[in-house]
């Protein structure tokens, strides 16, 4: 089992990446239209198109880092560097480690220092943005917030020396989770309390896109819900509570792109920061 996700995800192809983005957006639409967490009134085809054009911004970017991120993680390997190259591990423990670790610098850190320095945080302003948190929201990211993130992943390779197989099975099971997580998906609570211990659940994830402090400073994790819990920041806020947006941005500009683009560079838009 183990050695046929090595062999697929050592040599996923193109195609199949983007299948797997675009089959969990599609599913998770899906099934949040059948259960819905919130009854939003809106459009949602208009909601999505401005969320899709951040999407294909953020799969640029990443397509222009990935020879860099498959040049670290060779290096890594050749030279036995990062935690993971320090002895030689079973196959489980290089996946599970991989996965951890990954998520901890390419995930958890950098959302943290997004929303503690304040250059950066005006680009990731642009997420938080959004009014009506669904599963398109997942990759809503100013291209600037991109290029910071592609960058953590990629300092997070070489300091786990990640092989390749590694990073494309976080970055997959990244995609979906992140669908995952923002869907307007209602679960039943104990079920969404029992995953938060492990994974980062729908409601969870949801305290983070309040739109005050300090559940706006909370819940950064993306996929195991394990470093907030560790490093005290796991906020537990009843969903009921929950209001999308952020308090120093008018509402009704969520949905304007030339407005949101131009936010990191606005100083006359307020951080809190």
């Amino acid at each position: 089992m183990i050695d046929s996700i090595v062999a697929y995800f050592s040599h996923i192809p193109s195609l199949h990446r983007a299948l797997i983005l675009a089959g969990g957006i599609t599913f998770f639409w899906i099934i949040e239209g059948a259960a819905p967490l919130f009854g939003f009134k809106y459009n949602k085809w208009k909601h999505a198109s401005i969320n899709i054009f951040f999407t294909i911004t953020t799969i640029v970017i990443n397509f222009a880092f990935a020879l860099v991120m498959v040049k670290t993680s060779d290096w890594a390997i050749q030279n036995h560097f990062g935690i993971l190259q320090l002895i030689e591990l079973p196959t489980w423990v290089t996946l599970i480690g991989g996965l951890l670790l990954l998520d901890l610098v390419g995930a958890y850190f950098i959302h943290f220092v997004e929303h503690k320095v304040k250059w950066m945080w005006k680009f990731h302003m642009v997420h938080h943005a959004d009014t009506h948190v669904d599963t398109t929201t997942a990759n809503r990211h100013h291209p600037g917030e991109s290029v910071f993130r592609a960058v953590f992943t990629i300092i997070g390779v070489a300091l786990c020396g990640a092989p390749m197989w590694t990073v494309m099975l976080y970055q997959s099971m990244s995609a979906v989770l992140s669908q995952f997580n923002h869907a307007n998906l209602r679960l039943p609570l104990a079920i969404d309390n029992a995953l938060s211990w492990i994974i980062v659940s729908p409601n969870m994830h949801k305290v983070h896109h309040h739109y005050q402090q300090p559940q706006t400073d909370s819940n950064y994790g993306n996929i195991f819900s394990i470093w907030d819990r560790l490093f005290g920041t796991f906020n537990y806020t009843p969903i009921e509570q929950v209001r999308y947006g952020l308090d120093v941005l008018d509402d009704t500009t969520d949905e304007k792109l030339a407005y949101q683009l131009k936010i990191p560079f606005d100083g006359s838009i307020k951080t809190n920061y």
